[in-house]
């Protein structure tokens, strides 16, 4: 029978781990009784009881394997080492612990993989939030995929089912922080969306705060582009030139029509400062956001430093 994996990257779940646990169960039970299971939850150092609801999980359940971080190393990295420890013939990426992304679609997706096609792809073409933060996320989306040197898929979300092959050709990218949801795309173009609407949390709350948005955004523009670099050269060899020319026609006014009026162009000169001062500090910032990403992949910290692992030496 083929082995399918799903991985769930968990922290602080208790409210949802054993419905996501259950609803996986009864998906491959009801809809996919020929093929295998095996269900990976990758905890993230929770506190809250979750790892005591997966040791019983997996005690009962032999297809569920637990890894048990020492520390809350971020979803990224433990969502990859999840999904590197997996051995399925084709592997849910990301089915997350709260069910925002809906598992009723996973006989669907495995029936277009069996079809043939290497990366199954959810889209999030509706979301169950505020308005603001929805407006916020296309709008990322959308500039995403406009510069990114890999064809994207607008509102692409990381509930993707990839084929094997995908899974060891991402093994062989030697990056220490990956933009993941990207990384099939970099691989293969036999690939196939399938739209559905992202649902709001029915219990828990989300643990990806702000901060971690902004973070995990920031990484996919530097993982996946080089136009924010190039933007900041254009626009200063831009800055510069318009610099130049209005000098030169600041000395040719003074020479032939000079005015006696010695403080008139101090505003312009202040706002003109306050200006330029931000632009450069704006590109600074953009400098420093790759010579973070060198430096991360220079230093080679593990991925996630496990605490244990569960049901893994299981046949």
């Amino acid at each position: 029978m083929p082995l399918i994996s799903v991985c769930t990257p968990c922290f602080n779940e208790r409210d949802n781990i054993r419905r996501c646990y259950e609803t996986i169960r009864k998906i491959f039970e009801e809809h996919l009784p020929e093929y295998e299971r095996e269900h990976i939850f990758a905890d993230n150092g929770s506190h809250d009881g979750t790892v005591e609801i997966l040791r019983e999980i997996a005690a009962k359940d032999p297809s569920v394997k637990v890894i048990l971080n020492m520390r809350n190393f971020g979803i990224i990295r433990s969502s990859m080492n999840g999904i590197f420890s997996s051995t399925g013939d084709a592997v849910f990426m990301f089915v997350p612990a709260d069910l925002q992304d809906p598992p009723e679609l996973m006989p669907q997706f495995v029936k277009l993989w069996r079809e043939g096609y290497e990366v199954v792809y959810g889209v999030r073409e509706n979301r169950e939030e505020g308005a603001v933060m929805s407006t916020v996320r296309k709008l990322y989306y959308k500039l995403l995929t406009a510069v990114s040197a890999v064809k994207l898929p607008l509102n692409l979300s990381d509930f993707q089912l990839l084929d094997k092959r995908v899974i060891d050709a991402m093994r062989q990218f030697d990056d220490a922080y990956p933009f993941v949801r990207a990384m099939p795309f970099q691989c293969t173009s036999r690939t196939i969306a399938v739209p559905y609407t992202w649902r709001a949390r029915t219990a828990g709350v989300s643990k990806n705060q702000l901060i971690h948005l902004i973070d995990q955004g920031l990484n996919g523009f530097i993982a996946t582009t080089i136009v924010p670099i190039r933007l900041a050269l254009f626009m200063g060899f831009l800055i510069s030139v318009c610099s130049i020319i209005y000098a030169i026609v600041n000395v040719v006014i003074n020479l032939f029509a000079p005015t006696p009026d010695v403080g008139a162009g101090i505003k312009t000169l202040i706002a003109g400062m306050f200006l330029f001062n931000g632009i450069i500090i704006f590109f600074l910032g953009v400098l420093g956001e790759y010579i973070l990403s060198i430096h991360q992949q220079v230093r080679r910290p593990p991925r996630v430093v496990e605490r244990e692992r569960i049901n893994f030496d299981q046949k």
